[in-house]
């Protein structure tokens, strides 16, 4: 038994360092080659997801968010308030109300199915979006922010209509927002305190609070039908004006995450796909992915026009917001596990997903990446002033 876990660790381990050097030769990013590496992994040979390799997943995905929710300080959002709203409506609205269409009246999915594939196709990947802006250091650039601000958005509106939609609004469920506002609104008060008295301790204690705090919040979303990422996002967020003046917890905490925990997530995603379904619905992959793809583009590429953006930042954040791959992968999830959509479909919207997280990102970060004059000011030289 104990064997067999050692096993199971050098590969996962082999598998994120094979990932860490193919990134570091062709300078894509990580993420996305982690995510090629799942692929292929998978279905080459048995790449076995145990319970300790669901667990460090999951502790990534959840890092990670937070890690994502505290880049964004209220003077951000402040400055960017408009832009990212104005993005993050329309990055989610447009591919949720086509690719439900096309669900339903193309494809003849039943009502239910077609708004689970329109939530699963509505989303960004905040995983994806923040592992790519922290490796080209855009996540400390106006645009990065925005960017990551106009994500949120997206997700917020998608883990809204989930709930909306389909969740019971039992009592449960009402607990768990209580003890997310009740969090919002103490975490900020609490935590710098802490962060002064505990940071000089070598056992990070600090960083066991914030652990402590992002489980807790978890266990009670799911128990309260949501997601446990969405409360480690609200937390970040709110907590990100407390970590301007400790950027060196971020930093240990970032070094962690990304050395440890988002390696199994990016690869697990990777390994659940299966090319031999993919072959088998061509049409119906082919078909979502420009659904979403088209709804971004077609939605973002005139919001940003009129934000004035600059021709290579508008492409370059319309292709980071096309991403998918943590809140579309929970949408389909949900649908599957409560018996609304089938495990094909749920195969093909999972697919998507991930193909999303892939390609939107391979071209952006090819083509579209942006000067480094255009991520201090996104809106260009002479319409800057007005939206900033």
């Amino acid at each position: 038994m104990v064997e067999q876990l050692w096993s199971g660790v050098i590969i996962w381990l082999g598998l994120a360092f094979l990932a860490s050097l193919i990134s570091w030769r062709l300078g894509i990013s990580v993420a996305l080659v982690e995510l090629v590496v799942g692929i292929t992994a998978g279905n080459s040979f048995h790449l076995e997801i145990t319970p300790w390799v669901n667990f460090l997943a999951s502790l990534g995905a959840l890092v990670l968010t937070f890690l994502a929710g505290a880049e964004l300080e209220s003077a951000v959002i402040k400055k960017f308030w408009k832009a990212s709203l104005a993005l993050g409506v329309v990055s989610f609205a447009a591919p949720f109300a086509l690719a439900w269409m096309l669900a339903q009246f193309v494809f003849g999915w039943g009502l239910r199915a077609a708004q689970i594939a329109g939530l699963a196709m509505s989303t960004t990947s905040v995983a994806v979006v923040y592992a790519v802006m922290v490796e080209t250091g855009l996540n400390e650039t106006p645009l990065g922010k925005l960017i990551l601000a106009a994500c949120f958005v997206t997700d917020l509106g998608t883990v809204i209509a989930l709930g909306l939609l389909f969740t019971n609004f039992g009592a449960t469920f009402w607990i768990f927002v209580a003890a997310t506002a009740v969090a919002m609104a103490t975490l900020p008060r609490i935590t710098p305190f802490l962060l002064r008295k505990l940071n000089a301790h070598s056992s990070e204690p600090e960083v066991r609070y914030l652990l402590l705090v992002l489980a807790g919040l978890a266990l009670l979303a799911v128990r309260g039908g949501s997601e446990g990422v969405l409360p480690a996002y609200l937390v970040g967020m709110v907590l990100a004006d407390a970590f301007l003046g400790n950027r060196e917890l971020i930093k240990r905490m970032r070094a962690t995450t990304f050395a440890l925990l988002t390696p199994f997530y990016f690869l697990k995603a990777g390994s659940l796909v299966s090319l031999r379904a993919v072959l088998a619905s061509l049409g119906l992959v082919a078909a979502f992915f420009a659904a979403k793809t088209g709804a971004k583009f077609l939605g973002l590429v005139p919001v940003g026009r009129v934000l004035g953006f600059t021709r290579r930042v508008n492409l370059y954040s319309t292709m980071m917001m096309s991403t998918g791959l943590t809140f579309g992968t929970i949408a389909a999830l949900y649908g599957l596990n409560n018996g609304v959509i089938t495990k094909e479909q749920y195969s093909v919207l999972v697919v998507v997903v991930i193909l999303t997280a892939i390609v939107p990102t391979l071209v952006a970060q090819s083509f579209f990446a942006p000067h480094a004059q255009e991520t201090e000011n996104p809106f260009g030289r002479k319409r800057g002033a007005r939206h900033v």
